[in-house]
């Protein structure tokens, strides 16, 4: 089991994974890589301009580009393990390859999305998405990531999905609460909810756990 779903609570699931645009390494691979090939250039220039110094400044040349090389070895790591998850409850942003930060947006209190592309990212498909929530947190912004596009649309759908299984369990308590429901009643919830089901809002062991509660009142 990977760390993301040892985040996931009970009847949570992942409905949506992305990361930051692959560009963002092509960025890191051409600064770093650049910085590398400058390093060793100037030590095979200075083995032949100096002879004298033999083999000195190649070797140095070549610990120093390490520094480079690691950096992008290390914004790859990132990359691959910074990610952006939309699940049936939350938005989840993971950040870290040791050290884990993770930073929760309630689907519930989110209040609105603001999504920024350039012509550019519209081309590569990459963009900013600024979640502006009720909590502490107040903004959370996810920068340049891959489709964000689908990410929103995906977010919103989950969000109406939390409004629809809220009206369904308000209705349930409803009918539930009364001292006989009425024949037509407990059908009517079960089907109800088969549709929920169907649309992917709750797994299928929600399903038949509230399907064995509402059968339990016939």
């Amino acid at each position: 089991m990977g760390y993301l779903e040892d985040l996931m609570g009970k009847n949570e699931q992942i409905m949506l994974t992305t990361r930051q645009h692959w560009i963002m390494v092509i960025g890191a691979l051409l600064v770093n890589g650049f910085f590398v090939l400058l390093l060793l250039g100037i030590g095979v220039a200075l083995l032949f301009l100096v002879p004298v110094l033999g083999w000195i400044p190649l070797a140095l040349a070549g610990v120093i580009s390490l520094i480079p090389l690691w950096r992008l070895v290390a914004d790859w790591l990132h990359w691959q393990n910074d990610m952006y998850v939309v699940t049936n409850r939350r938005i989840i942003q993971a950040q870290g390859v040791i050290n884990k930060h993770v930073i929760d947006s309630s689907l519930e209190k989110i209040n609105d999305v603001v999504l920024t592309q350039s012509a550019l990212g519209r081309m590569l498909s990459y963009g900013d998405l600024e979640i502006l929530t009720g909590s502490e947190i107040g903004v959370n912004l996810l920068r340049r990531i891959t489709d964000p596009v689908r990410f929103k649309t995906e977010m919103l759908n989950q969000k109406e999905g939390m409004n629809e299984m809220g009206a369904f369990d308000s209705k349930a308590r409803r009918t539930l609460a009364a001292a006989a429901p009425t024949a037509g009643d407990i059908p009517e919830l079960i089907a109800e909810l088969d549709e929920l089901r169907k649309k992917g809002l709750i797994t299928d062991a929600e399903f038949q756990e509230k399907k064995a509660k509402l059968l339990a009142r016939i």
